[in-house]
């Protein structure tokens, strides 16, 4: 009952984007999906990573069969293309496959399984499906920010980010020293975060085939959650980034013609006081929180509990991002610290929701929510005295960072199992 309400609400919210998409005269979510049956996919990568969540319910031998069906299918779309003479611009060449091989076992599941195989494999197809549906639906939800909030708050958070030295003047200085090597790597773990997400995942899931049933918290929760939970913090506190506001733009949008001044990343803007300022309606509003900070720190939780190449993945991915999202001009500072906190006090209310709510686990998830609002409320009403005051309250946001992050680390540790002591055998009556 509880996959079939998510499955419906899931439903809801994409049918409710696809008509707000059709108002702006643009495809939605369900639109979108649908093309790329046929048309080249612009997420290819992302569709094999959908896969291979969803083969975690198939057997080893129907993993392999899955895969080839997949590969077979994009050459033949690559054959057909090169036939008829079409080029692949806008998209990737591959990725039908995958999506053709989902759907495939959609109808496997319906038609040829019964009882808890059914279910098992409808979970499987699911979990697939709903990764790549949220990232056409997390496409929509941006076009709907920068079309519904033509007024942005860049000003106060670049205000505000004088208290933490702002950090992404900084590190976009850094990242052009290192020209473009640092550059593309860190603009592939920007882009392929949810493959990386999907890594993570499929093992944490790996033993669903054998055990015949899902682990009760893993990390695709979380990633849904946030997703879900934080573009609705853009509506509230609409930002578009330093790039856009404060410099020339990028992907040919923002530019000198809506930024405050061509400054980033070369010149700290001068502390003035801010106010809401119009901008155009293409921008995402998606910076405050940072979602690409939150998954990533999901994505290094989750990766605790791994091998050890796992958790140094997790580490890197999370360092990566973090010098993406300011290197790139794509976040302030203070939008970093509202994405931790905001990742982390998701993961403990998902955590404590599996394993049933205690007295730990709310105050946790109440201190968590708690410092998230603070924060939001200091950066929009109290920037001045951030900017002016940067000794003071500098260290006041990191501590509030830090107090989260050690709550969450020592809730870990009491809700983790307890290893029962071995019980030693009775010692035996000698004989007379």
């Amino acid at each position: 009952m509880l996959w079939v309400a998510v499955g419906v609400v899931a439903l809801g919210f994409l049918v409710a984007l696809e008509i707000a998409a059709r108002r702006y005269g643009l495809p939605g979510p369900i639109t979108n999906q649908v093309l790329e049956v046929i048309f080249p996919p612009k997420s290819g990568f992302l569709l094999y990573a959908s896969m291979a969540l969803m083969m975690v319910v198939l057997p080893r031998r129907q993993r392999f069969i899955a895969a080839g069906s997949a590969i077979g299918i994009d050459v033949a779309f690559l054959l057909v293309r090169w036939a008829v003479g079409t080029k692949v611009t806008d998209g990737h060449p591959f990725g039908n496959g995958a999506l053709w091989v989902i759907l495939g076992y959609a109808v496997i599941a319906v038609t040829r399984r019964t009882g808890q195989e059914r279910v098992l494999l409808l979970k499987g197809v699911g979990l697939g499906l709903l990764l790549v549906a949220g990232r056409k639906a997390g496409d929509v939800w941006l076009l709907i920010t920068s079309k519904t909030r033509p007024a942005v708050l860049d000003q106060y958070a670049a205000t505000a980010d004088h208290a933490l030295g702002n950090p992404s003047w900084l590190a976009g200085r850094i990242v052009r020293a290192t020209g473009p090597i640092g550059a593309h790597v860190l603009d592939y773990v920007y882009i392929q975060l949810a493959v990386a997400a999907v890594i993570v995942a499929v093992y944490q899931l790996r033993n669903v085939a054998v055990e015949r049933r899902f682990p009760g918290h893993h990390l695709v929760r979380t990633f849904l959650v946030i997703g879900i939970l934080g573009p609705a913090i853009y509506m509230i506190f609409p930002v578009v980034g330093p790039v856009f506001a404060y410099g020339t733009g990028a992907f040919g949008t923002g530019g000198p013609h809506w930024a405050v001044a061509n400054l980033w990343p070369d010149t700290p803007p001068p502390i003035n006081t801010p106010h809401p300022m119009p901008f155009d309606e293409t921008t995402p509003r998606n910076c405050m929180p940072s979602l690409h900070t939150a998954w990533a720190t999901a994505i290094f939780v989750h990766s605790r509990t791994g091998p050890r190449i796992l958790r140094f993945a997790g580490a890197f991915w999370l360092i990566a991002t973090l010098c993406a999202t300011l290197g790139f001009g794509y976040h302030y500072g203070v939008d970093l610290v509202a994405g931790v906190v905001f990742a982390l006090t998701i993961e403990a209310a998902l955590r404590s929701l599996e394993r049933g709510w205690d007295r730990s686990g709310i105050q946790l998830v109440t201190f968590g929510a708690t410092v998230f609002a603070v924060l939001l409320v200091s950066y929009r009403y109290m920037p001045m005295e951030m900017a002016k005051h940067p000794w003071v309250f500098g260290p006041l946001v990191i501590l509030a960072l830090t107090s989260v992050v050690r709550g969450y680390v020592r809730n870990i540790k009491l809700w983790a199992p307890k290893a029962a002591p071995v019980r030693q055998p009775e010692p035996q009556p000698e004989p007379v």
